[in-house]
C-alpha cells in the first residue's frame, strides 16, 4: 500500500481557493482528509465530491480560526474521533488592505490571529504525534509576501513574513526526524483572496495570476517531494530574486505602488 493511502491530512481553510484544490491533490494519493474552514455547506459539497470522485474518506469540521480557543478545540475534536494527523496543511489566511492606521484594529488583530496565531498553535498541537510516529509533517500556505515589506496591507505581508521564517526554522529543528516541512509562497493567483481583502476595490497595476489549480497542484508536489520552500512560477521566482538585490527603500516604494488602488 502507497504510504499516502494511509494518511489522515488535516487541511484549513478547505472550502475554496488554494485550499479546495489541495484537498483535491491530497484525495489523488488516496489519503483520509479533514476538511476545515468556517463554511459548512461549501465543506460538505466538497466532501461529497471527493468521496465520489475518489473513494476517500472525507471529514468536515466546521470552525473559525478567528477564535483564540479553536485550535485546541480541533486537536480535542479530532482526538475524541480517534483521528491522528499525519499531514497538517495549514492553508486559512486572510488580508486586509489599505494603510495600517486606517483600518479596523480588530480587523488587524483577527488576521495575526488566524495567519499567525492559530497556525503556530495547531502546529504545536498536532506535531508532537507526527514525530512519535516518524511520519507525515507540515505545509505552510504562506506567499511571496512573505519576503518584503508591504505598505498597502502591512499586518497581512508581516504575517507571510513569520510563516516563511517559522517554517524554515522548524524544518531546520526537524532534520533527521522523518518529517516534511514546506513553506509554500504562491505570488498572484486566480481566487477571491484579492477582492476580499481590497473590499472589492481593484490595483490599479494590473498583473497576471496563475491558476489556482496550477498553483495548489505545484505545492502539494513540492511537499512529497521534501521541498522546504515552494515558489510556483518563474515570475514569483524573479520577484524573490529582485527583491534580495534591490535596497530596502526601493522595494517599499515599489510594494506600496504595487498596492495602490483605483479610485
Amino acid at each position: 500500500m502507497n504510504a499516502a493511502n494511509s494518511e489522515t491530512v488535516l487541511i484549513t481553510g478547505a472550502s475554496s481557493g488554494i485550499g479546495l484544490e489541495l484537498a483535491k491533490c491530497f484525495a489523488a494519493d488516496g489519503c483520509r482528509l479533514v476538511l476545515l474552514a468556517r463554511n459548512t455547506a461549501a465543506l460538505e459539497a466538497l466532501a461529497v465530491e471527493l468521496r465520489a470522485a475518489y473513494k476517500i474518506e472525507a471529514h468536515i469540521l466546521t470552525a473559525d480560526l478567528s477564535r483564540s480557543e479553536t485550535p485546541a478545540r480541533v486537536f480535542q475534536e479530532l482526538q475524541g474521533r480517534g483521528m491522528a494527523v499525519d499531514v497538517l496543511v495549514n492553508n486559512a489566511g486572510f488580508g486586509a488592505h489599505g494603510a495600517f492606521a486606517g483600518l479596523q484594529l480588530p480587523r488587524q488583530l483577527e488576521i495575526i490571529q488566524v495567519n499567525i496565531t492559530a497556525l503556530t498553535h495547531l502546529t504545536g498541537l498536532f506535531l508532537p504525534g507526527m514525530m512519535e510516529r516518524r511520519r507525515g509533517g507540515v505545509l505552510n500556505v504562506g506567499s511571496v509576501a512573505g519576503f518584503l515589506p508591504g505598505p498597502g496591507m502591512a499586518v497581512y505581508y508581516a504575517t507571510k513574513a513569520h510563516v516563511l521564517s517559522f517554517t524554515e526554522a522548524l524544518a531546520e529543528e526537524l532534520t533527521g526526524s522523518g518529517l516534511t516541512v514546506t513553506a509554500f509562497c504562491p505570488g498572484a493567483t486566480e481566487t477571491n483572496f484579492g477582492q476580499v481583502a481590497r473590499n472589492g476595490k481593484v490595483r490599479r497595476i494590473k498583473t497576471g495570476k496563475m491558476t489556482v489549480q496550477v498553483v495548489a497542484r505545484y505545492g502539494h508536489d513540492a511537499f512529497r517531494r521534501g521541498k522546504l520552500v515552494a515558489i510556483p512560477g518563474w515570475q514569483n521566482h524573479l520577484i524573490v530574486m529582485l527583491i534580495r538585490l534591490l535596497p530596502r527603500w526601493l522595494v517599499r516604494k515599489m510594494v506600496n505602488w504595487y498596492n495602490r488602488t483605483e479610485e
